[in-house]
């Protein structure tokens, strides 16, 4: 056990902050892990649906996929390599950031509580709900029989591609965590998942308070803590986001809805900021972004509507509202992916 939990440690936490450090070297570990897991999740995307249309095997995508995560690892650590010996990395303002006094040192206390709360419950009162039915138990399929969206997860008989499904292999990438680890696919999917996922999704909200509270580090706490409120008093229906949070965060549509737009509000978020003061955009935002379309198709069909919509939205506001027509190609092409799938998805039929 102690080895399968190392190995997840290794792929859910360690191999997406150092791929993060690919986005730049001034941002914080904690953007770091996040972009990088999205730089991850997007090229599982890339990599995993020719493959189901293609009807190849799932140890074929394991195998092709480690070797992407194998390439980003080793190009992000020459980066991070070159930086410190140019002398540019931000150790030494990030100890110096280390060394202030934490404001509301009681609220921060406070707020690690409620999360360490949360995230045991998450793990102890891990239930089945009735989609678990199909997206565990996919995952579960495609581990044992090394086939994609072949099996019928009910009844184990052969079955045609399901392009709602197929299209968003996001029960894929949990059978990939399954068979690496060697950890049982449902104890990855309704324990080590859950866990991870929340608190990227706690990562999001606290990378949101420091672009709202600048100055205060208090304010962020109580902002949080507000947040985890919320959550704990939402389950009044089992569609709220705050249910799909805590309850059912391992299906590619709590992730979309709880990460994946989280994500891409705070991103628009910045580039709003840096049209307001008139600063040039850095080509790596954009990729960034182009990430995060191919996430939300990896998690659900209509992650790439949503998505697209929310970009082209914030695009056109900033293009009128900051007089900056130039910014809608570019965000144009970080839709391409998301288009695409949209198509491929309509071509397949429903």
């Amino acid at each position: 056990m102690a080895l399968q939990l190392l190995i997840l440690a290794c792929l859910l936490l360690a191999v997406p902050a150092l791929a993060g450090g690919l986005w730049g070297k001034d941002r914080s570990l904690l953007f770091r892990w996040i972009s990088g897991q999205f730089l991850l999740w997007a090229g599982f995307q890339l990599i995993c649906v020719p493959l189901i249309l293609g009807k190849r095997s799932f140890t074929l995508l394991t195998e092709l996929y480690l070797a992407y995560m194998a390439a980003l690892s080793l190009l992000a650590a020459a980066l991070e390599i070159g930086r410190r010996k140019k002398g540019r990395g931000s150790g030494r303002k990030e100890k110096e950031a280390g060394r202030r006094p934490v404001e509301g040192i009681a609220l921060w206390a406070v707020f690690g509580a409620v999360l360490l709360f949360q995230l045991a419950q998450a793990v102890r009162l891990a239930y089945a709900d009735t989609d678990d039915a199909y997206y565990v138990a996919v995952a579960a399929v495609t581990e044992n029989s090394d086939t994609m969206y072949r099996v019928l997860p009910y009844t184990g008989g052969e079955t045609m591609l399901d392009s709602r499904h197929g299209l968003a292999p996001f029960p894929i990438w949990i059978a990939f965590l399954a068979r690496l680890s060697g950890m049982r696919t449902v104890t990855v999917a309704q324990v080590v998942a859950p866990v991870v996922l929340i608190a990227m999704t706690y990562g999001i909200y606290y990378l949101f308070s420091k672009e709202l509270f600048p100055e205060r580090s208090g304010q962020r706490a109580m902002f949080l803590i507000f947040t985890e409120l919320l959550v704990l008093f939402g389950n009044y229906s089992i569609y709220t986001v705050e249910n799909f949070m805590i309850a059912r965060s391992r299906q590619g549509k709590a992730a979309l809805g709880n990460i994946v737009i989280p994500f891409l509000l705070l991103l628009l978020l910045l580039l709003l900021k840096k049209l307001q003061e008139k600063e040039r955009i850095p080509f790596s935002t954009y990729l960034l972004l182009g990430t995060v379309v191919m996430t939300g198709c990896l998690c659900s069909t209509l992650g790439a509507l949503l998505v697209c919509m929310a970009i082209g939205v914030a695009g056109a506001l900033g293009a009128v509202c900051y007089r900056r027509l130039r910014i809608l190609a570019p965000l144009m092409l970080c839709c391409m992916p998301g288009v695409a799938y949209a198509v491929l998805y309509l071509l397949s039929g429903s």
